[in-house]
Parts: C-alpha cells; structure tokens; sequence
C-alpha cells in the first residue's frame, strides 16, 4: 500500500511538472510575434504538437471545469478601464496612454469582435494597392505586420518592431482602447468600427470560449459581464460613445460602422481610401474587394488569427473559427432575453450621449 501510494505521488507529481512545463513552453512560443513571424510550415507544426498535447490535457481541465467552473472572465484593471488579463498589464496601459502618435500612425480602434481584423486587411490592402502580401513571401501574417498597441509587447509584434509598410510606410495600429486612453495627434489617422451591440456579444462569446475552452464562464455570467464595466476595454456603449465624441471633433477620426461596410464594401473600401487620401484604379479597388471579402479572409485564415494557438483553441470544435460567421445579422444567434437585456443596458448608458444610436440601430431607440 505504501509504494503504491509512493508511486501515485511520483505519478502526481510528475504530471504537475509536465503541465507547468507544458504551460511555460507554449507562452513563450506565443510571446509577441514568435509565432506570428514564423513561416506558414512552422506554425503548422506548431500547431500540430499543440494538438497533441491538448489530447492528454483539454480533458483535466473539463474536470476542474465540472468541479469549479470559473464565474468570471479573467481581468486586469487600469483606472475604469480594464483587459484580459494574460494579455495586458497596468504597465502596457500606461505606454499605451503616453504613446506620441507620429504622422505614419493608421491607428484601427474599434471594441472587440466588431471588425478589427477586417479592418486591418482592409487599411492594408489599401495602402498596398491592392497588392498587399501575408504569404511566407511578403509579411507571413497580420499580427507581424500591424502591432496591437496596448498590449505590446506580448500579443503581437512589438510596437518598436512594427514594419511601416507601402509606398507611404504606415504603421497600422490594433486598438480596442477607449478613447481617452489613445493620444490623439492632428499627425496620424483613426478609424473606428463599432457594430450592433447583440451582434458584438454573440461573436465575444464564440471569441472567449476558443481561448479558454471549458474554464469559459457560462452564457449567462458571459452576458453579465457584456453588460457591466469589467467588460474588457469598457462597455460598448461607453466604447462607441468615446470614439464618436472624438470623430465628431476631429477630421482625421473616420467612424464607420460594420453593416455599411457589409452591404457596400466596395463604397466602404472607397470611403476608406479617401479618408487616407491613397488614389486607387477601379481595378485595384476591385482587387481589394475580393481580398477584404468573408470568403478570402476564410480561406486565409491562418493569416489572420487573432491570438496565437493555445491549447484550448486548437483542440476546439471546428464549427468555432476565428472567421465564425460575419453575418449582418449575427445579433439573431443571441437568445431573446440576452437581446433585451443587451438592448436595454446599452439604452440606459447612451440616454445623455451624444451618439445617435437610433439612427443606425432602430432596436437602440429610447
């Protein structure tokens, strides 16, 4: 019996160094843009032993997850701003807010899962002429091209490495800040993405669940935190609200919303481009239609990840993708009662603002 409970103790423990170890080496090889920075073949493998791994590990913790299931997404909190946690700090914050915008700067702020990505391909192919290139031969992947600011240097290429590309060598720079934490300069150009708030939740859900896998809080706890201010980079009303002030008082802030740009992209790339002022061909705004289109984006999927691999995301269902749906009306994949309770949050916060919600969201109206 003793050397049976020995041998269980060894068993134990060398898990626990195996897990720790695991947990360490799969960190540092997301760290920044060591993952993003490497060629097509590399990641693959990368990806390739993750998965091996998840099938020895994934399955510890859905046993946690059926004892103690986390309530709450992990967070970390600056003033009344707040962000994930493995991701972010108080310090990445900090240079974010004292950040000196230069006139290369084509900062893409929008609240999470309402077009960054899109966004970014976007502002890219544009400032390429269409020509823009995330193959092994040109950038490798958007996230060694385009920094994401505030949480430099942990999530992406690091803001001192960020390549300028084009002709014009621009910096295209991911925020999900909220204004008054970006600086604004007269030098650089903004443009913001905000989309339906009940839309913005349903992909924030299908988002989280694909980095924590079964340590995700329930549906409900998701939506209690969607309506509250621990929602990571403020509540989406006090998000838009922030960057419509600022459009409203700057000529180089551009406020577009994701079901225009759904309906009309080849109007939406043309409204881009000549808030940029880069001339484009009909042919070249042609091209970028195609390659800003759901289907490309789809199909190049590995270009666009929006965090490197973890281990629950790639041993998650294959019917949860990055690029999950782009639906005009994902808002229809929320439940009733979570519609109601997001529409009616968002109307209690924009009572005194100034944005119009009413006038691009009827369902928004007082």
């Amino acid at each position: 019996m003793k050397s049976l409970l020995h041998g269980l103790a060894i068993l134990i423990a060398g898990g626990l160094l195996y897990l720790i170890g695991l947990m360490v080496w799969v960190e540092i090889q997301r760290r920044g843009d060591r993952y993003f920075a490497r060629p097509l073949a590399e990641r693959r493998r990368f990806v390739q032993r993750l998965k091996w791994h998840a099938r020895y590990v994934r399955p510890i913790f859905e046993a946690i997850a059926r004892l103690k299931r986390p309530t709450k997404v992990p967070l970390m909190r600056y003033g009344r701003v707040t962000g994930p946690l493995m991701m972010s700090s108080k310090k990445s914050y900090a240079g974010t807010l004292h950040y000196q915008p230069e006139a290369a700067d084509i900062f893409i702020a929008t609240q999470m899962k309402c077009g960054t990505t899109w966004m970014q391909q976007i502002v890219f192919e544009i400032l390429h002429g269409g020509a823009g290139d995330l193959s092994d031969a040109g950038y490798r992947h958007m996230y060694a091209v385009s920094p994401w600011i505030e949480t430099s240097p942990t999530s992406s290429v690091p803001m001192a490495r960020a390549p300028l590309v084009g002709p014009r060598r621009n910096r295209i720079i991911k925020t999900h800040m909220p204004a008054q934490l970006i600086p604004h300069s007269d030098l650089a150009k903004y443009i913001y993405v905000t989309r339906h708030p009940v839309s913005c939740f349903a992909s924030c859900v299908d988002f989280i669940y694909k980095g924590m896998g079964p340590l995700t809080p329930t549906r409900a706890d998701m939506l209690d935190w969607f309506c509250s201010d621990d929602m990571w980079w403020m509540s989406w009303p006090d998000n838009v609200e922030s960057w419509w002030q600022r459009s409203q008082q700057h000529a180089n802030v551009l406020f577009v919303h994701y079901e225009d740009l759904k309906r009309d992209l080849e109007g939406g790339i043309r409204q881009v481009a000549a808030f940029l002022a880069v001339p484009l061909t009909d042919a070249q705004v042609a091209t970028i239609v195609h390659k800003a289109g759901f289907d490309y984006m789809r199909e190049h999927e590995e270009e666009f990840e929006m965090f490197a691999p973890n281990l629950f995301s790639v041993s998650t269902p294959e019917n949860i993708r990055y690029m999950q749906s782009g639906a005009l009306d994902r808002h229809k994949d929320a439940g009733q009662a979570e519609r109601e309770r997001i529409l009616a949050f968002c109307r209690a916060r924009l009572a005194k603002a100034s944005y119009p919600a009413e006038r691009f969201y009827p369902d928004l109206a007082p």
